[in-house]
C-alpha cells in the first residue's frame, strides 16, 4: 500500500463529506477540484479527469448509502423530525435522474478533459448562484402533496446527465428544484432527496463502471474518509455557525471556479 495515497485520499474524501454533512449539499463540488489539484501538489501522479468523476461518484454512492441508512435507523427511532420520504416523489425523480446519470456516466467517457472541466466549471457557477438564493417552501406538508410530474422528471433527467459527467449526486441542485420549482416542503424535500441521489449515484457507478478507467485503490481509501467526515459534519452543523463556512465555501468553490475556467481557455 502506497501510504502517501492512503493517507491524501482518506483525508480528502473526510473533508469532502465533511462540508457535505455539515451544510447539507452534494460532496462532489468540493471534491471533484480537491482530487484534481491537491493530490499533485501532493507530489502524487495528478488524475485525470475522468478518473476524478469516477472517484468522486464511488464516493457520492457510498455517502448517500449512509444518509439513506441513517436516517432510516431515525425515523425508527422517532428522531426523524417529522421528515418523510414521498414515495411516488422518489419515483418519478429517482428513475429519471437514474436514466440521465447511466447516460452521463456513459458520456464522459467519450468526453475530453476540457469537456469534463467545462461541465465542473458550469455547476461551480449554479452552485454559487443557488447558495446565494434564500430557500423557499413550507416545513410541513398541508394535506396530501401534489407536483408537476412533467418538471419533476424532466429537470431530474437534466440534472442526472450533468451528475454523471463529472461525478456528482446533484443534490446541490436538486434541492433548489425541489423547494423552489416544485414547492416541495422543507422536511419532505430534506428526506425524499437522500433516496434520489442514492438512485442518481447507483446509476453512476454503472455508467462509471461501463466507461472504464476506475482507480479502485483510490476509490477505496477515498470512500473510508468520506464516511467518517459525513459522520463528523452531521454532528457539527448544531455546533457550528454554518451561515458562515457556508460563505467560506461558497468563496472556495468560486476560487476553484476561477480556475477551472482559466484552464479551460489556456
Amino acid at each position: 500500500m502506497d501510504l502517501l495515497l492512503f493517507i491524501i485520499m482518506f483525508i480528502l474524501g473526510l473533508i469532502g463529506s465533511f462540508f457535505s454533512g455539515l451544510l447539507g449539499i452534494g460532496g462532489a463540488i468540493i471534491n471533484f477540484p480537491l482530487l484534481l489539484y491537491v493530490p499533485e501538489m501532493a507530489g502524487l501522479e495528478p488524475f485525470t479527469a475522468h478518473q476524478v468523476s469516477a472517484i468522486s461518484m464511488f464516493q457520492v454512492f457510498f455517502a448517500s448509502l449512509a444518509g439513506v441508512l441513517a436516517f432510516r435507523r431515525k425515523a425508527k427511532a422517532g428522531r426523524a423530525g417529522g421528515a418523510v420520504i414521498h414515495t411516488e416523489l422518489v419515483l418519478v425523480m429517482g428513475s429519471s435522474i437514474l436514466a440521465g446519470s447511466l447516460m452521463g456516466a456513459f458520456i464522459s467517457g467519450m468526453l475530453d478533459e476540457r469537456m469534463i472541466h467545462l461541465v465542473y466549471g458550469i455547476l461551480a457557477v449554479i452552485a454559487i448562484v443557488l447558495m446565494l438564493i434564500p430557500s423557499k417552501g413550507s416545513m410541513d406538508a398541508n394535506g396530501a402533496l401534489s407536483f408537476n410530474k412533467t418538471i419533476a422528471a424532466s429537470t431530474s433527467f437534466a440534472v442526472g446527465i450533468v451528475s454523471g459527467i463529472v461525478g456528482a449526486g446533484g443534490a446541490f441542485v436538486l434541492i433548489p428544484i425541489m423547494l423552489t420549482i416544485l414547492q416541495i416542503p422543507v422536511r419532505t424535500t430534506i428526506a425524499s432527496s437522500l433516496a434520489i441521489v442514492f438512485i442518481s449515484a447507483i446509476g453512476g457507478v454503472i455508467g462509471k463502471i461501463t466507461a472504464g478507467d476506475i482507480p479502485v485503490e483510490p476509490i477505496i481509501y477515498t470512500v473510508l474518509g468520506s464516511l467518517i467526515g459525513a459522520s463528523l459534519g452531521s454532528r457539527a452543523s448544531s455546533m457550528i455557525n454554518v451561515r458562515f463556512l457556508r460563505y467560506a465555501l461558497l468563496l472556495l468553490i468560486a476560487i476553484t471556479a476561477i480556475k477551472v475556467w482559466f484552464s479551460i481557455f489556456n
